[in-house]
């Protein structure tokens, strides 16, 4: 019987690291998202400042229930929108690109406004036409 070596361990490892991390490196990025950009309107069901990047959920006026990726940490900070900006319950408008599996009811927000206020995750996204 042959003994595990220490390159064969640590090659293990990585392999083990590479394999976990692939699901959340392709959800990063803008790859999976429709190039196309729409608005959302409806109500804030949950919000979750937790990494890997926030997250609203907000009830469409149809009753759908939509996962808005806003931007990493950092970026959302600049934009001013933090934990305490908004509560659940309140109105928003959500103006991104959807998930291109359109079974999924999921996007990336561009700029979120709430009470009137623009909240811009990517200004560089957003079309000034």
């Amino acid at each position: 019987m042959r003994v595990p070596t220490r390159q064969m361990i640590a090659a293990f490892g990585v392999g083990m690291l590479l394999a976990a991390a692939a699901p959340a490196l392709a959800h990063h990025g803008w790859s999976w998202a429709n190039s196309e950009k729409i608005t959302l309107q409806g109500t804030i069901k949950t919000i979750s400042m937790a990494p890997p990047h926030p997250t609203l959920h907000v009830t469409a006026q149809d009753g759908t229930v939509w996962q808005v990726d806003l931007g990493n940490p950092r970026q959302t900070a600049a934009s001013g929108f933090t934990g305490n900006t908004a509560k659940p319950g309140d109105a928003v408008t959500v103006l991104g690109n959807r998930n291109l599996d359109s079974a999924k009811a999921h996007m990336k927000a561009v700029r979120i406004t709430i009470a009137g206020r623009n909240y811009d995750m990517y200004p560089e996204r957003i079309d000034t036409n």
